[in-house]
């Protein structure tokens, strides 16, 4: 690793004037100085200076300089930054994404005894050390502080593994202790690890081994069960001074240490399973380097020393321009950043099993990289930053990669066919082919919302030229097979695999529904096909005819139009659909019934919420009336009350959409009391059911919950008065003669005394 100074940050000045710590926020784009004035100076990546704010002390009558900061951290999501100070507190101070946000204390932990060194790790709380020999806990939501573990000695560092899941605290008296929120597998023990020689203000926990130095002058390597595997000795150096401190790199394979005037760099050899001798890097007038911190791609680090300078260094293996496009570093053995110089965008491929990257390739229009290491396979996507690191045994180079599909990669190698989506780490299923042709392979990942919520994941490829194959990738088995009695040329899954269209060699056109595994045949001489993108619609070309299916459920209704050229291609953007179309030397497009398209699909995937959105877009006419009123029949068998309001609000019917609003109200509340669904709360099943007019249903739904009065005073409402009093007299209700004079007088209000006398008789 070669460390190349980059920029001056903050000029040294004559004296002392300590840089107390320095941090790099997690996401890159923030970098923090804490000078020795209390300061927090920020800058962007390209070390601009772009914010600063000053830190409080824990009690102001004892002025601002009754502290000093010993460390800083950002919290995982980079919006915060942890303070860690000795005048016994820490403060979290919340500084927002942007720039320009105001920085305010969100968090502050009470301590009793000085803070002497802090760090952040991601999905865990804050880990700091105490004067006291304590190693504490800070968690931020709760805002509140606990124990991890006691020493009698007092804690000089800290010093977190690359994976975040375990750390280690170094102690004045030379132990050092290892502690793991998840040992990952390794059945590594917790505890006291091993006695350095001295305090280990240096400490890192590297990926293979942990490493300590101090004020003797070594630097000294320590295995996995403590005992010591190597030394390197400079006590014998003039030159050399004490170690002050360490850092590790992200991928844990190398490590600098900072002393007086110099930098030391150690990379690990996996081939040897040793650390290489340092590489010096000297700095004459530097002094004493007070602290390091390692940007998390790997690319930069920044060094803080005593007279309160800071300097950038650029540290790489090696660095390449690719096409003139791309700009790939290696940073480190296993970690490569790809850069593009175009937009300045970065994606860090990494190897999470610490494995050496030989070749990174930029395949697929420039979007998909392609990394080997010895054993395994590295993927990533440029454009949605998704990255996948798989077992693979090289084919010595024979493996063609597909990248047709966004959602998954294709690797075709002697007659073996592999996929991989991007941003998982295994294998999604491997199947024998000879046909490696984009347009005989069809995969469908998640493509679609489903009504049943669950993974839907399924493939369609060839097994031989007459002979399809369908499998569930989630499973891993066969869910049908197609045999044909001509070759197949073309063939598609729909994005919610229920469907499959295939065509021959003969043009013909067929229709496979995969729940009944029916076959049919749907259209002759087929020179074009596709599904329209984001539906179920259908587009296909029949010599002169342009064909649409907007519901491919029922083949025989086809929407024809006549053509005089060939269609060329489809597009789907804005709210619109078009069917390109090349006559002769023009170019004309047809446009598609938008409304059958979206307002169809989203209800065949049961998304109200996208047909809502999708007929708000629309002016009210009879056909959005008609829609509206499907929807809102359908939600309200869904029980997505919200729609079905918002339905009844478009479709005019005040009335409906109150007494839903009222009954949502009802259900929310029931939801806050019990903690559970309010929608099965017993006055909310009711009312629905009034609302349906199953009115004996909602009687019952009241009687089960010894609701007598509400069923009556359901029934009055509705001025269903014999139904009523039929209540009443079931359950003997005293209220029962009270009941019968008031539905007397309602019928002497209406106009029916004949009635209203029988009632009197009864």
């Amino acid at each position: 690793m070669r460390l190349k100074h980059f920029k001056n940050l903050m000029a040294p000045q004559d004296g002392a004037a300590k840089i107390c710590a320095l941090a790099w926020s997690p996401n890159n784009h923030k970098f923090a100085v804490c000078t020795s004035d209390r300061v927090i100076v920020l800058y962007d990546e390209h070390g601009e200076k772009r914010d600063k704010f000053s830190l409080k002390p824990a009690d102001n009558k004892y002025g601002k300089k009754s502290y000093t900061v010993k460390g800083i951290a950002f919290s995982p999501d980079s919006t915060k930054i942890a303070i860690g100070q000795t005048d016994n507190i820490i403060f979290v101070y919340k500084i927002g994404e942007e720039w320009s946000d105001k920085k305010v204390i969100c968090n502050k932990f009470v301590q009793q005894s000085a803070v002497t060194c802090l760090i952040w790790p991601p999905d865990q709380p804050i880990i700091y050390g105490l004067a006291d020999g304590k190693v504490r806990a800070a968690n931020t939501r709760t805002n509140k502080s606990s124990t991890i573990y006691g020493t009698e000695s007092y804690v000089v560092s800290l010093a977190a593994n690359p994976s975040g899941k375990g750390f280690l605290s170094g102690h004045a008296d030379g132990s050092i202790i290892r502690f793991f929120f998840d040992d990952e597998g390794t059945g590594d023990s917790q505890g006291k690890l091993c006695t350095h020689p001295c305090p280990p203000y240096a400490l890192v926990f590297s990926q293979n081994s942990v490493v300590a130095a101090g004020c003797d002058k070594r630097i000294i390597a320590y295995g996995r069960d403590g005992r010591s595997f190597q030394h390197f000795d400079y006590s014998r150096d003039d030159d050399e001074h004490e170690f002050t401190v360490a850092v590790c790199s992200p991928s844990g394979q190398s490590v600098v240490f900072g002393s007086y005037d110099r930098i030391q760099a150690l990379n690990w050899s996996p081939r040897r399973q040793m650390w290489d001798e340092p590489q010096i890097k000297e700095i004459s007038n530097m002094y004493t380097i007070s602290a390091l911190s390692w940007k998390k791609d790997g690319s930069r680090i920044a060094a803080g020393t005593l007279c309160g300078g800071v300097e950038l260094f650029d540290c790489c293996l090696k660095k390449t321009i690719y096409k003139n496009k791309f700009e790939i570093t290696h940073v480190g053995l296993s970690q490569v950043i790809v850069k593009n110089l175009g937009n300045n965008s970065k994606v860090v491929l990494k190897s999470h099993y610490g494995y050496e990257i030989d070749d990174v390739r930029i395949l697929g229009k420039d979007r998909y990289l392609v990394g080997h290491t010895s054993d395994t396979l590295l993927l990533g996507d440029q454009t949605t930053g998704k990255l996948s690191e798989i077992q693979w045994q090289s084919a010595g180079g024979n493996e063609k990669f597909y990248f047709d599909n966004e959602n998954v990669c294709m690797i075709f190698n002697a007659g073996e066919l592999a996929l991989v989506q991007y941003g998982e780490n295994e294998i999604l299923g491997c199947v024998r082919t000879e046909f490696m042709n984009p347009h005989l392979i069809s995969v469908r990942l998640n493509e679609r919302k489903q009504r049943s919520g669950g993974e839907n994941k399924k493939m369609a490829y060839l097994v031989d030229l007459k002979t399809i194959a369908i499998m569930d990738l989630s499973s891993g088995l066969g869910i049908g097979q197609i045999n044909h009695d001509s070759k197949i040329d073309w063939l598609e899954l729909n994005e919610t695999c229920k469907t499959l269209l295939f065509r021959d060699k003969k043009l013909k056109l067929h229709l496979y529904d995969i729940e009944t595994q029916q076959k049919s045949s749907i259209l002759n001489y087929c020179s074009y096909v596709q599904w329209v993108p984001g539906s179920d619609v259908v587009v296909a070309q029949n010599r002169g005819n342009l064909c649409v299916w907007y519901n491919i459920d029922a083949p025989e209704r086809v929407t024809m139009f006549p053509l005089k050229g060939d269609i060329v291609d489809l597009e789907r953007n804005e709210g619109k659909t078009e069917v390109i179309v090349k006559e002769g030397v023009q170019t004309i497009t047809y446009t598609l019934d938008e409304g059958l398209i979206e307002f169809g699909t989203a209800i065949d995937d049961g998304d109200y919420s996208r047909a809502v959105a999708f007929l708000e877009s629309l002016e009210l006419s009879s056909e959005t009336e008609a829609m509206w009123k499907t929807l809102s029949k359908l939600a309200l068998e869904e029980r997505q009350l919200h729609i079905a309001e918002r339905c009844y609000s478009a479709l005019g019917d005040i009335a409906k959409a109150r007494f839903l609003k009222d009954t949502l109200t009802i259900a929310e509340e029931a939801a806050k009391h019990t903690g559970g669904n309010g929608y099965n709360h017993y006055k909310v099943r009711a009312r629905l059911a009034i609302m349906e007019k199953r009115f004996k249903e909602a009687e019952g739904i009241y009687l089960e919950q010894n609701h007598v009065d509400e069923a009556m005073e359901m029934y009055q409402e509705l001025h269903m008065w014999d139904e009523a009093i039929q209540v009443a007299e079931a359950k003997s209700h005293p209220e029962l003669e009270t009941l019968k004079r008031n539905y007397n007088q309602w019928l002497m209000e209406t106009g029916q005394e004949e009635a209203a006398g029988d009632v009197m008789l009864q």
